[in-house]
């Protein structure tokens, strides 16, 4: 199953803006604490980003890449 990623707009909180990613129709955010799943569309503003755009905004974060890979699937 295609995963898709996102960046949402920076804020003061996110200056980078938060990672989000699109896994089986469903959209989920990148939390402290894992991946969330968000209700509702793709934010306002959103872009697309790749893969290497994606472990850029890891590494810039200090998050381990491989959470990339462990968006959950849909049930």
């Amino acid at each position: 199953m295609d995963i898709r990623f996102l960046r949402a707009e920076p804020t003061m909180a996110h200056p980078r803006g938060r990672l989000l990613a699109v896994r089986g129709g469903r959209l989920h955010v990148w939390a402290p604490d894992g991946w969330d799943v968000v209700g509702g569309t793709r934010p306002e503003g959103a872009r697309p980003m790749s893969r290497a755009e994606a472990e850029e905004w890891c590494r810039a974060e200090g998050v381990d890449e491989a959470v990339l890979d462990t968006v959950p699937r849909p049930v």
